[in-house]
């Protein structure tokens, strides 16, 4: 709950699904079980886009939902975080920004 956008719900739901974080040696390993990376097709090439949704659901909407606010509102103690995930959001969109940003811890 550190991270703003981060309340009790998000917190909870996301605490939960993982368990035991010892099982993950990296968050690009959780993000991967929650379905956050992106798809791979039978020819084993990874497209830019969409992601696999392989997991749970809940976790995936309430990442997402929390980076929305990060992105959205004007929160203090995020100017890191925000402007690397606003730099992506002009680069890629923001759709793509807020998938980035639910996949980090």
């Amino acid at each position: 709950m550190s991270t703003p956008g981060v309340r009790p719900i998000v917190a909870l739901t996301y605490a939960s699904a993982i368990d035991n974080p010892g099982r993950f040696c990296s968050s690009k390993q959780a993000g991967a079980h929650f379905g956050l990376t992106p798809k791979k097709y039978h020819s084993g090439e990874n497209h830019s886009g969409r992601v696999s949704k392989i997991g749970d659901a809940a976790v995936r909407t309430a990442l997402y939902e929390a980076a929305h606010i990060m992105l959205t509102k004007p929160l203090k103690g995020c100017t890191e975080l925000k402007s690397w995930a606003m730099r992506i959001g002009r680069r890629a969109g923001m759709k793509k920004a807020k998938r980035w940003r639910a996949s980090l811890p």
